[in-house]
């Protein structure tokens, strides 16, 4: 299983000037990739904005959404182009997975509609294949020099639709944040879509989770995870926030059990030795 970390770019109050430095910091303690989260109306950094920084200050470290919302995302040729630069820029390392984005409040600042998403993706992931196959033209004539095979997409979502999704044009599938259960319920329904859809190999089951290290742990993680979610995700996704090395042991146990390939750890806290501590529990928890 394969464990990366999330830039704090989601962390109220964050000095966003040092999260090329987290992504340095990151690629140089081993971990797989970088992460990152979305909303709109929420003080974060753009996720694409943010993954091009950490792609400055690394070259290797895998760059992840975990999920870059398309719902809200109004103009699908600006994202697929969006989308292309920053794999560029990075060398060929971004992997976009993807959701339609669950916040009402983001809907209603975009100004795009909740209805009709199923057919949104339908008409979204043409118009990608249009854009990075050089087939769209300009005075400058066609536009040749997007990726024709990248960046590598993953999906989002809970619904047989969303499973099919991933198993017929992605690389696989992207678990909410939490919810054990929910993790393996949806890994099983994706292998099967994938032997139904006559994939070679197996999908990708990528997760994340929150956690916070050091002094004060937990209340750092209570505060964070409150101001994200408020009251009424706040318990479950409180109970899935790692604050302890033997915690983080026993749920990466379990969630390799539920059948996840990637695990991506978000942090509740800024602080650069967050990289360090999460570093040396993962190690003592592989040695475990």
């Amino acid at each position: 299983m394969r464990i990366g970390i999330g830039l704090p770019a989601a962390v109220p109050d964050a000095d966003s000037r040092l999260l090329g430095e987290w992504a340095a910091e990151a690629e140089a303690a081993g971990f797989a990739s970088v992460g990152v989260i979305d909303r709109l109306v929420y003080d974060n950094l753009e996720p694409l904005t943010a993954l091009a920084a950490a792609a400055a200050r690394t070259s290797k470290v895998e760059l992840l959404t975990t999920v870059l919302n398309v719902g809200w995302r109004n103009n699908a040729v600006l994202l697929a182009k969006q989308l292309a630069s920053v794999d560029q820029l990075s060398g060929g390392r971004l992997t976009a997975g993807l959701g339609l984005g669950g916040w009402p409040e983001d809907f209603a600042a975009s100004g795009a509609s909740r209805d009709g998403l199923g057919t949104l993706w339908t008409a979204t992931l043409e118009t990608w294949r249009q854009v990075w196959a050089g087939k769209l033209s300009g005075a400058g004539g066609p536009m040749t020099q997007l990726p024709a095979e990248r960046p590598g997409l993953l999906f989002g979502g809970l619904a047989p639709a969303a499973y099919r999704r991933a198993a017929l044009h992605g690389q696989g599938w992207v678990a909410p944040l939490f919810g054990t259960s929910t993790l393996e319920q949806g890994a099983n329904a994706v292998r099967t879509a994938w032997q139904e859809a006559g994939r070679i190999g197996r999908p990708r089951i990528v997760t994340g989770r929150y956690f916070a290290l050091g002094a004060d742990a937990d209340s750092v993680a209570e505060e964070y995870i409150r101001h994200y979610y408020g009251d009424a995700f706040f318990d479950a996704a409180r109970a899935d926030t790692l604050t302890s090395p033997g915690q983080l042991h026993d749920h990466l146990t379990a969630l390799r059990a539920a059948g996840a390939t990637d695990v991506v750890l978000y942090p509740s806290s800024a602080k650069l030795h967050q990289v360090g501590l999460l570093a040396e529990a993962v190690s003592t928890a592989a040695a475990r």
